[in-house]
C-alpha cells in the first residue's frame, strides 16, 4: 500500500486494518504523533489527512490510502502551521508537551478552515485533551492568530 506522508511515498506492507499511528510511530519512525488513549478521545494521536483533523489511533491504514497525510514533522512546511508553531512558543503554551503535536495539528486545521474563528469554533475545534490544563494559553494563542491573518508573528 502506498501512503503519502508529509509530501513524501511510503510503501508499507502492514494489514488495511492497522492503525496509521502504528505505521506512522513504529514503522516510519515520526514520533512527533502520540499515542493518548487509543479511543480517539485524547487528540494525541491527531494528523491531517487532505485538511482534515484525524485521529490516527482508530484510523485504519486502508482508509487513507493516496490521501494527503501531514503530521506534526512537518506541520512548518504549511504557512499556517508555521503561525501556529510561533503563536505557541510566544503564548509558552506547552507544559509537558505530551499533547502539543495533536494540538498544534488541530489549531492549524481549524485555521485554514477557519482564518478568524469565533470563541464557539474555537471551543468546537480544540477539543484535545491535556493534562496540564493549557486550555487558557490555547486559546490566547489561536485567538491571537485568527486576529492577525496573513501576519507573521
Amino acid at each position: 500500500m502506498n501512503l503519502q506522508i508529509n509530501s513524501q511515498s511510503y510503501q508499507v506492507n502492514s494489514d488495511g486494518d492497522t492503525p496509521l499511528l502504528w505505521i506512522i510511530r513504529d514503522e516510519l519512525g515520526m514520533t512527533g504523533t502520540k499515542y493518548g488513549c487509543g479511543l480517539a478521545q485524547c487528540g494525541a494521536c491527531s494528523v491531517l489527512v487532505d485538511g482534515e483533523v484525524v485521529r490516527s489511533c482508530v484510523t485504519p491504514l486502508d482508509s487513507v490510502a493516496g490521501r494527503q497525510i501531514t503530521t506534526i514533522e512537518a506541520i512548518e512546511a504549511d504557512p499556517v502551521g508555521k503561525r501556529v508553531v510561533a503563536a505557541w512558543i510566544k503564548h509558552q503554551v506547552p507544559q509537558c508537551g505530551y499533547c502539543q503535536s495533536g494540538q498544534v495539528v488541530a489549531a492549524t486545521a481549524l485555521l485554514k478552515q477557519t482564518p478568524n474563528p469565533s470563541d464557539d469554533e474555537i471551543a468546537a475545534a480544540m477539543i484535545n485533551l491535556c493534562r496540564c490544563g493549557t486550555y487558557n494559553a490555547i486559546e490566547a494563542a489561536v485567538k491571537d492568530l485568527s486576529s492577525k491573518e496573513g501576519e507573521t508573528l
